[in-house]
Order: C-alpha cells, then structure tokens, then sequence
C-alpha cells in the first residue's frame, strides 16, 4: 500500500553577524569561560544586531532553504514558524516571512512549543501533507532568546543565543514501509503541571514585560528521561530501534543533557550532531539549525535515519523520525 510522505527538499539557516565570546559575561558577571563551558559545553553563541527582529532571522534562513531546495517562494503552499520570541502580539512572524518572499498565495502561521517548538512544527506540516492540506511546506525555527535575557543572571543569561534553520519538506508517495524516505513518525507531549520550572514571568495579559526563569536542576532531571522516552517512542512507532539510527540531532540545550539522553538511548555520541558550543541554546531554532549544519558538513546523506527530540517550557517534548 502506497502512503504519501513528507520529505525534506531543502535545509537552510542563518545567523546573526555578532559573536559573543564566553569571556565577554566576565566584565558583568560573577563567571568564567571555564565555568560555564563545564557547566554547558556552550562555548559562543550569536546575538541579534539592535533593530534585527526574529522575522529577520526568519526570512534569512528560508531563503537559504529555498535555494537548497531549488525552490521559489510561490512554489510553496505554507509556512510554518516555530518561535516564543515574535516580533509582535501580531501578526504572525510566519506572515512576514511569507510577505519578505513575495509569496502570496497559500498560507502562514506560528507554532509555540518553546524549545519542542520546530518538533511540534515539524509534526503539524507532516499531517498537513499527509492529508493533502498542503504539498509544499516550509518549517522554520527561528529564536531572538537575547531580547528575554535577565542579564544579572549567571545561571540562565550564557546559555541562550539568537538564530534561525528552515526546512522545505515536500510530498511524495511512497511504498508505506519504513525504508521510505521521508517523516516516519512523530511522538508529541506535554504537561502543564512542570510550567514553573521554566518560564517567562510576564506577557501581555499579565501587564508586564517579564524575563526567562529556570530551574536548572529539574529541567535537566525532565529533559534526560523525557527526551529518551520520546525518541524510543516515535522509533518504534516507525518500526525502528536505535541501533537503524545513522544521526541524532538534538536540541542543543546544554552538552551535559544532549550526553546523558544519548546514553540512556544506547547511541553513542559520535552519532549524536552537536553544535551547542557554538550556538548556545537557540531554542525552536536549534534542531533546524544542527541539521543544516551537518548537511552542509557532508554528514547528512540520502536514505540515513535521523531522531529529532527537544523539550521546553510547558512542559513541552517531542520526537520526529525521518529518513533523510
């Protein structure tokens, strides 16, 4: 039987010019590179120019998507955007993008799933294709964390950074096994029960403008068991173990989490992308953003497996398991 999938055409991502070196929080805070490279394996991260917004980053990205994919704009039927940090109430960072590339036909909308956000995003367009709402999607995460930064606090001010990857996914059909190419399956959770572990403490109906709070510990306690949990469900939900997995490409959050996840799904590390070091945790951005890495590094080939896991506030965690 014959299943339409929705395969990756084109990746793509973008960065803001402006590189924050770890020694530059030692003139404002009571920190140092080698404590918080041993805390984070977080090494750089990037940090919007003033006046860059995150439909900016947005935008970038997709066009690199785009000629990755060897696409125009009006080529697409969608976008969807994943992002906590828009540039407005509204409307959608997703409509700007979609207005940046001249594209007026189809339609454009925001996912909010914090860092789960472009899992959740991928896992919304795969439907929308699946069901033939859409032929042509592009997904893109795309975060300005800087702008919501307590930059008093040592403990969560050096671990985020700003950036955006996209993806073009396509239809196609398939035999309906699981040596298609293509989204094989996805496992999406959340429970609002852990939402004051990490947060931001204001938004508009609050009447504030707030900052991000975390509580370190915990989170790392969630973010281990959970994202295995979830990786080792959208595999078997696909029919695969993790020893089919070529790749995993997690959100990068922190070294020591994207360490201890992989061990508790029995990979090893040198098949775990890791770009933490450069990018910090960039958020919705950050799975998009290692993908397009390594596909320009050669590490991405036709036909690999690849688990996609992240969890963020809310709490909010997922998978996706593609082929390549």
């Amino acid at each position: 039987m014959t299943l339409v999938r929705a395969q990756v055409r084109g990746v793509g991502h973008y960065l803001p010019e402006r590189v924050v070196e770890n020694h530059e929080f030692e003139a404002t805070l009571e920190t140092t590179d080698e404590w918080i490279r041993s805390r984070s394996g977080i090494e750089r991260r990037h940090f919007c120019a003033e006046g860059q917004t995150t439909s900016d980053l947005a935008t970038n990205a997709a066009i690199a998507a785009l000629a990755d994919s060897d696409m125009e704009a009006g080529d697409l039927d969608a976008i969807i955007v994943a992002t906590s940090t828009p540039d407005l109430i509204f409307p959608s960072v997703a409509t700007m993008v979609q207005n940046a590339l001249a594209m007026e036909r189809g339609f454009a909308f925001d996912v909010q799933a914090v860092c789960a956000g472009f899992v959740y995003a991928l896992a919304t367009a795969n439907s929308m294709i699946m069901s033939g709402q859409a032929e042509r999607v592009m997904v893109i995460g795309a975060e300005t964390f800087s702008r919501i930064m307590d930059w008093t606090d040592r403990t969560t001010c050096v671990l985020f950074g700003d950036g955006a990857g996209a993806l073009v996914l396509e239809a196609a059909v398939e035999a309906g096994t699981n040596a298609d190419r293509g989204i094989l399956a996805a496992d999406l959770h959340s429970d609002g029960r852990h939402r004051d572990i990490l947060y931001v403490d204001g938004g508009v109906s609050t009447d504030t403008v707030g900052h991000l709070r975390m509580e370190g510990k915990e989170v790392f306690r969630h973010a281990v068991e959970k994202l295995a949990d979830t990786a080792h469900a959208s595999l078997a939900k696909a029919g695969l173990s993790p020893d089919d997995v070529d790749w995993v490409v997690p959100h990068q959050a922190n070294l020591r989490i994207i360490r201890a996840t992989a061990q508790r799904m029995g990979v090893s590390l040198d098949r775990v992308v890791v770009t933490v070091q450069d990018h910090g945790n960039t958020s919705a951005a950050s799975i998009p953003l290692a993908l397009s890495v390594a596909n320009a590094d050669g590490r991405l080939r036709r036909g690999q497996v690849i688990v996609t896991e992240a969890i963020g506030g809310g709490l909010a965690w997922g998978s996706v398991t593609l082929r390549w």
